[in-house]
């Protein structure tokens, strides 16, 4: 409940007990990686992504996991390392329009415009409100503690700008 709320700090031990009780707990790792990227312990996602991988290799969530991995290579501007993990993401979920706005970006960054430009088209055509008709819709979204939103700001929305999300 306290993920939904934009809790991460408080949910953190949450994952954590839940983790101490079951190792092998993919859901809490995954979880435990999303309150990490949010409390700003970006370097702290990609193990946890990669010990649900080894646990569950064929698990129906792993392109969860594989975008996780992915933003986290955005975030920190290893492009050509996000590129990788999301396309494996979207191969694993194409359903999953969090990917599809992911990769726009990458591909924004990347200077490749007819690509993100599609995967942009993607996301939009998957999501079902307005969310990425502008930067000022995504932006109401909540991006984490001001260190992890610098980071969105300075790669993400840069590269969603690329790809022709328009700012209002």
């Amino acid at each position: 409940m306290q993920m939904g709320e934009h809790r991460f700090q408080e949910a953190l031990p949450e994952y954590e007990t839940a983790l101490s009780l079951d190792r092998n707990l993919t859901s809490a790792l995954n979880g435990l990686g999303i309150c990490k990227l949010m409390t700003g312990a970006l370097q702290e996602v990609i193990p946890l992504m990669e010990q649900a991988i080894r646990l569950s290799p064929r698990d129906p969530q792993i392109g969860l996991w594989y975008w996780q991995i992915g933003r986290i290579h955005l975030l920190q501007w290893r492009i050509g390392e996000a590129l990788i993990w999301l396309e494996k993401a979207r191969s694993a979920m194409p359903e999953l329009v969090y990917v599809h706005a992911a990769l726009a970006s990458v591909y924004g960054l990347n200077g490749d415009t007819e690509c993100a430009a599609a995967e942009l088209a993607e996301a939009r055509r998957l999501v079902n409100d307005d969310r990425y008709s502008s930067m000022a819709h995504l932006r109401r979204g909540y991006w984490g503690v001001p260190k992890t939103r610098a980071l969105f700001e300075a790669t993400y929305f840069v590269g969603l700008r690329n790809a022709g999300m328009r700012e209002e």
